[in-house]
């Protein structure tokens, strides 16, 4: 049953201890996100000194929701319902060598987008010798 595999693949993350030996078996964990939305503006590619490039852009995701109800109008029509929207931005950066280059070249604003990558939160330091935090999303 399906009780039993959890519990199979369970027992290969967790902590093992003997009364002689401890042994740690690494435990697996994730960090995976997948985004469908549209670019921004057209990809930048930006290389610091030392440092390899990486190419970034912004995704926006919607998030749409209806309120309220619908009502009957004279002549037995219904009155579309309220639909509020959330926009969520998203920093995407681009670091390996072929996908960099080609998303550089070939996405362009308000293409559609499926991306996926992981959350990464950083820090770097701007143009007024202010340190920021950012979170990215590394594809």
């Amino acid at each position: 049953s399906w009780i039993c595999l959890f519990l199979q693949v369970f027992r290969q993350f967790v902590r093992h201890e003997s009364d002689t030996v401890a042994s740690l078996v690494l435990e697996r964990s994730m960090n995976r996100v997948q985004l469908l939305g549209r670019v921004g503006q057209d990809p930048v590619m930006r290389q610091v000194e030392g440092k390899n490039p990486v190419t970034i852009f912004s995704l926006a995701t919607n998030e749409m929701w209806r309120s309220g109800d619908s009502e009957v109008a004279q002549g037995g029509e219904y009155e579309p319902r309220d639909v509020s929207q959330k926009t969520t931005w998203h920093r995407i950066s681009v670091f390996r060598p072929g996908l960099r280059d080609v998303t550089y070249q070939y996405v362009k604003k308000g293409a559609r987008l499926f991306v996926e990558g992981k959350l990464d939160y950083g820090e770097y330091t701007d143009r007024n010798n202010v340190r920021r935090q950012a979170t990215t999303i590394i594809a």
